[in-house]
């Protein structure tokens, strides 16, 4: 008999957070999550997102012993602005046990049936910035510190449960080597040139960090076209730029601007701190912040986002992009690239990578079944 109870201690918290590290102790590639910033994640005062949102987090016993953990999500923006009633669901793992899962599922469709939402989706987070996705491929590969990593059962799981596939997400990599830059420093040259543009490096975390509020308006509008889109709020900026831009080394954050000095595309790339996070196992003290620090000098990377404004699209925006990071990567001695997960219909991110000869390494993808 599966029990499934509602976390409502911090003790319930910890445990939640920390079921994987158990579930994935034998695992090479399971990229284990910070314990301290991940409860963060849970906590209204410090996620301003549950401000919109309902949050309910479950853990499954089977004869008092945990197997299993899910968080149910309704997204009011998502809800009200868009009318896309959706249940959400994420933070997905359990033993290879079908009552298990089935249980932890009955609950998140009991609370969207009580909202009076359409269908449940996942696994999700909370917004468009969050991990997403059951890895369905690529399971020998490394995971990243912003992406879920799972065992090859999950699917079969939702499959038996009459859950569909909704959106497809693909991960390539692509080797610094075969990166043919000439052509894309041509292109920058022209590209400058005709629309008068110009890029911005950073090499102080305090000057990113003054025009990130900027990158983020920009991503708003970028992306808006694409599938259930959410858009950033205000309060999630300040969230975003604390938890995530103070990671990140400020030369790998890319800006291009106008002759008016307005923002029309940026990039931003992240070094692997996989590794890292392996060693230190979920704990910043006593040295898990310089496994952290030393991980900045990792000679792998990982391209999170990349934005241009919709006017400047489809002009060679991207060529200046990645002639910078060219020249930053090539004094920084990077090997390896990866990009996190893309949408598998975002055919025009694809096609931005066609030249840098990309290999597809993992496939993952958000299940959905109707309420």
């Amino acid at each position: 008999m599966i029990v499934v109870e509602e976390v409502r201690s911090k003790r319930q918290l910890k445990a939640f957070v920390k079921f994987p590290f158990e579930l994935y102790k034998d695992s090479r590639c399971w990229v284990p999550p910070i314990i301290k910033e991940e409860m963060a994640v849970f906590n209204p005062s410090k996620n301003p997102i549950l401000q919109n949102a309902n949050l309910k987090l479950f853990l499954a016993y089977k004869k008092g012993v945990l197997v299993g953990r899910v968080a149910a999500i309704v997204n009011w923006i998502e809800v009200k602005t868009q009318n896309t009633k959706k249940m959400r669901f994420g933070w997905f793992d359990f033993i290879d046990n079908i009552e298990v899962s089935k249980a932890l599922l009955v609950k998140v469709s009991e609370i969207g049936k009580s909202h009076k939402l359409d269908y449940m989706e996942g696994p999700v987070g909370f917004s468009n910035l969050d991990k997403v996705g059951i890895l369905t491929y690529g399971f020998e590969h490394i995971g990243t510190m912003v992406s879920w990593y799972n065992h090859s059962y999950y699917k079969k799981h939702l499959e038996i449960l009459n859950f569909k596939v909704e959106k497809e997400y693909l991960e390539h990599s692509h080797a610094f080597s075969d990166i043919k830059i000439k052509n894309y420093n041509r292109l920058e040259s022209v590209i400058k040139k005709r629309y008068g543009l110009r890029a911005l490096n950073f090499s102080k975390t305090k000057d990113m960090i003054e025009r990130a509020d900027e990158m983020f308006d920009l991503f708003n509008e970028s992306y808006a076209s694409l599938s259930s889109f959410v858009k950033i709020t205000d309060l999630q900026k300040a969230y975003m730029k604390k938890k995530f831009l103070n990671f990140i080394n400020p030369e790998y954050i890319k800006f291009v601007i106008n002759k008016d000095e307005k923002l029309i595309g940026f990039a931003v790339v992240m070094p692997s701190f996989a590794k890292a996070l392996q060693k230190i196992k979920g704990k910043l003290f006593p040295f898990g912040v310089f496994e952290l620090l030393k991980a900045q000098k990792a000679k792998a990377v990982n391209f999170l986002l990349i934005g241009v404004h919709p006017e400047y699209q489809n002009k060679g925006v991207h060529a200046i992009i990645f002639s910078e990071y060219h020249r930053t990567f090539t004094k920084k001695g990077i090997q390896e690239c990866r990009r996190t997960p893309e949408l598998a219909d975002n055919l025009a991110i694809q096609k931005l990578w066609t030249d840098f000869n990309p290999k597809l390494i993992k496939k993952r993808c958000t299940y959905r079944k109707n309420l």
